[in-house]
């Protein structure tokens, strides 16, 4: 019996050795320590094991790693005096283990209550590293035996404490190194670090808040629980996190360090290393990566936008060289996104079918890749498969084809190609087939959103002018800018009416709120608003006329407006604003301001409000400048600063090429709203026409005054040719405003060139009727016949609640 127990004793001793034995030989292993004290625990029947080492100075023995139950239950600080009359300061000092028992313990605990049913070991560090003690508890009724004892001795001399940083004792730093001081937050980092965080080493302070400041807020408490000393524990600590950085996705760091434990028992200092984990590959099967695609998925919101997610989320852990994302339309494969995006780095099939930015490939030119979309799961082939040169080229070292499955349809897929042959594991199969699910609903969903907001900008260009007019001495161009924040309809608009007498209507204006019933009421009030300009009322008068239609509609909604009514030959303007932005203006001195217009409420606010007009003058080469909400504010700038930034940057531009005016004012819109912008540069014009006006009398001399003025006006002007055609329809039109109609008549001609037009207008909406026919005995209906017959045009408009009644004549020279 006595044989076989020292067998089995030996047994033991031996299997420690071996067991310390490999532990020493992984000397990479950052819980080297740790994995050396558990070997205590299992071989020595200790309950704990802990290592104490010198701290700063030699004062202090503090606490390095522990194993097993927490110390606490023993009473077991972090540190001791190493002058002290304590078990682990008398083994470090003297050299030698310290056995202690029950009774010992209690004689040694003076006025601190320790529990007296346990013993405890106190051994000298024997191994490399430096002078050091172990310590180590046993609640085994009969303590510690020989065998226990013999397995102590081992793992004390099989510990090897890490050497101190050179960061720990103000010495030159690694590049990826990093030594904090608890107490104070300063911290040394070595230049590789502070380029992963993106800061420069001569602006770095210095703080450790510098570099807090940077992380992602959902990572900063596990990261806090490192950094700060009251949430520490003695030993190594390793984590990842995540950094902000200037454009694109955060970035994965991870940190390793350890605590080089400083005076009374507190670390003071935090020493270790940061790397980028992102180009880390341990396990490609990491929960963490597929949520991280989840998570940027669920943002994504086009078909561009999946493919973007997922080409990041997998070209990376998987090491590939070319990864294509593309949908699936019909028999074709267009492609979305490639990475790399250049076209000589892809199957020369695929550079033949490069149409604009990305490829549209046939698939019925790939039948293995079409065999594997009918399938619906992941296909692999390693290096040297056969396959067609279409899929060949893409990854001659391993071939992945990725189906997105969507219901009970494939929307798409993935092809992802290795150069070098490449090993497929398990892993990166599990990783495949998780992310393809993500991927293809993501996809329905971003096609679906795609189509939607198609439709919606259709609708929305439906309901804005298709061309704006050609004026005379000026240049107009418009933009509107859907929003990107939804599918819903905007209710900005814009238009340009052409006016009699070259006069001009520059409108722009917002509805309330962004939805189909937002749209419509825009389309409404653009039309009303065109309507009654039509009809000749000034600026003040069509802004009334629609507040009252807009009123009348009965409509939780309300619009905002700013007309502004141009007069082309003398370069004035009339502008009304309804709760709406004031025009910008342009001089061609290249000074820009806020043009000082007085405003009424907007539009289906108050039944009777006043819309005042206020004077604006434009000179040759002035741009005035209407635009709605949407480019000025958001909800994280002031419209004032955006009023401010748009009149800087329309005063930088160059007036001469005014679509380059309206994209470089449209680059700075949020895109948070609609955005509706409408330039006019006013030029002048060159040929400015001859006007005069006769008001028409009731008296029985009446056609006759009309003649006389028409010859005299005429006459004056040069015009020689044409006199008698201009009388004799001057005659037919007065009489006929005089014989039916009652009110105010007026005369008006105008003069351009050659061409003459004749102006009658009256306060009847009637229109004249050209009659059908006239018998030889009838006594009237003959006068519109002559007009027609002598003149190149005529024709009627609505004017002010009466109508225009024109004529022109073609003059000879």
């Amino acid at each position: 019996m006595v044989g076989e127990g020292a067998t089995r004793r030996r047994t033991r001793t031996l299997r420690a050795e071996s067991a310390l034995g490999a532990i020493a030989a992984d000397q990479e292993s950052p819980e080297r320590v740790r994995r050396v004290l558990e070997q205590a625990l299992v071989f020595a029947d200790a309950s704990f094991a802990a290592v104490y080492a010198p701290g700063d100075g030699g004062e202090l023995l503090c606490l390095v790693e522990s194993a097993g139950v927490p110390r606490a239950l023993y009473g077991v600080r972090d540190s001791y005096s190493a002058a002290g009359g304590s078990p682990v300061a008398e083994a470090h000092r003297e050299g030698r283990p310290v056995w202690l028992g029950p009774e010992e313990l209690t004689s040694r605990a003076q006025t601190r209550r320790v529990p007296s049913d346990f013993f405890l070991a106190a051994l000298p560090l024997r191994g490399r590293g430096g002078a050091g003690c172990l310590l180590a508890v046993s609640e085994h009724p009969d303590g510690f035996g020989p065998d226990d004892r013999a397995c102590l001795e081992l793992v004390a001399a099989a510990v090897t404490l890490p050497a101190p940083a050179a960061a720990a004792d103000g010495g030159e730093l690694p590049p990826n190194a990093f030594s904090l001081v608890v107490d104070t937050g300063r911290v040394r980092v070595g230049d590789a670090i502070l380029d992963l965080f993106g800061l420069d080493p001569a602006a770095f302070d210095g703080r450790v808040e510098a570099l807090l400041g940077l992380t992602v807020p959902e990572d900063l408490p596990s990261l806090m629980s490192v950094v700060e000393a009251d949430h520490m524990s003695i030993g190594d600590r390793e984590l990842e996190f995540r950094v902000l950085q200037p454009a694109g996705p955060p970035r994965w760091l991870r940190l390793s360090g350890r605590l080089v434990p400083g005076g009374e028992g507190r670390p003071t200092r935090l020493v270790g290393t940061v790397v980028d984990a992102s180009t880390l590959r341990p396990d490609v099967t990491d929960v963490a990566r597929v949520q991280r695609l989840a998570a940027a998925l669920a943002t994504a919101v086009t078909v561009r936008d999946v493919g973007r997610a997922v080409v990041a989320a997998l070209r990376r852990p998987l090491r590939a060289d070319r990864i294509a994302f593309a949908e699936l339309e019909s028999d074709r494969l267009v492609v979305t996104v490639l990475d790399p995006p250049e076209p000589e780095a892809w199957p020369e099939l695929w550079r033949t079918e490069w149409r604009s930015e990305w490829p549209d490939a046939p698939v019925r030119a790939m039948p293995t890749l079409a065999a594997a979309l009918r399938e619906g799961r992941a296909r692999i082939w390693p290096a040297g498969a056969p396959l067609e040169p279409a899929l060949a080229d893409v990854g001659r070292g391993g071939l992945a084809v990725l189906p997105l499955p969507a219901g009970n349809r494939t929307a798409g897929c993935c092809l992802i190609g290795w150069d070098a042959p490449h090993d497929f594991g398990a892993d990166e199969r599990a990783l495949l087939t998780a992310s393809a699910g993500l991927a293809g609903q993501a996809l329905m969903r971003a096609r679906a959103f795609d189509a939607e907001h198609e439709l919606v900008g259709m609708l929305q260009r439906q309901l804005l002018p298709r061309r704006l007019p050609r004026l005379p001495g000026a240049v107009a161009v418009a933009r509107y800018l859907p929003s990107t924040a939804g599918l819903e309809l905007g209710g900005d608009w814009y238009d340009v009416i052409p006016l009699p007498d070259n006069h001009v209507a520059l409108v722009i204006g917002d509805v309330q709120g962004h939805s189909a019933g937002a749209a419509t009421l825009m389309g409404q009030m653009r039309t009303a608003l065109r309507a009654y300009a039509a009809e000749g009322h000034p600026p003040d008068v069509v802004v009334s006329h629609a507040n009252r239609l807009l009123m009348d509609m009965e409509t939780d909604l309300f619009a905002t407006c700013a007309y502004v009514d141009v007069d082309m030959e003398e370069g004035s303007a009339w502008c009304v604003r309804a709760g709406h932005l004031p025009p910008v203006l342009r001089h061609p001195d290249g000074s820009t301001r806020l043009a000082e217009t007085e405003g009424g409420p907007p539009l289906g606010v108050v039944t009777q409000a006043d819309y005042p007009m206020s004077p604006l003058r434009l000179q040759p080469g002035t741009v005035l400048v209407l635009t709605t909400d949407g480019l000025v504010e958001s909800s994280g700038t002031d419209i004032d600063e955006g009023v401010d930034r748009l009149v800087r940057r329309l005063a930088a531009c160059d007036p001469a090429h005014l679509g380059l005016v309206a994209d470089t004012l449209l680059g700075s819109a949020p895109r948070s709203d609609d955005v509706a912008l409408l330039l006019m540069r006013y030029d002048g014009m060159a040929l400015r026409p001859l006007r005069e006006s006769w008001t028409v009398w009731r008296v029985p001399q009446a056609v006759g005054h009309a003649r006389r003025f028409v010859r005299r006006t005429l006459r004056s002007w040069g015009v020689g040719e044409g006199i008698d055609a201009a009388l004799l329809i001057v005659s037919e039109l007065v009489t006929n405003a005089l014989v039916h109609t009652d009110g105010r008549v007026r005369l008006d001609l105008t003069l351009l060139g050659s061409r003459l037009r004749i102006t009658v207008a009256d306060a009847s909406p009637r229109t004249p009727i050209k009659p059908a026919g006239i018998g030889w005995e009838a006594t009237g209906g003959r006068g519109i016949l002559l007009v027609e017959a002598v003149s190149a045009a005529w024709g009627t408009v609505p004017a002010s609640g009466g109508k225009q009644v024109w004529a022109e004549l073609a003059l000879g020279s």
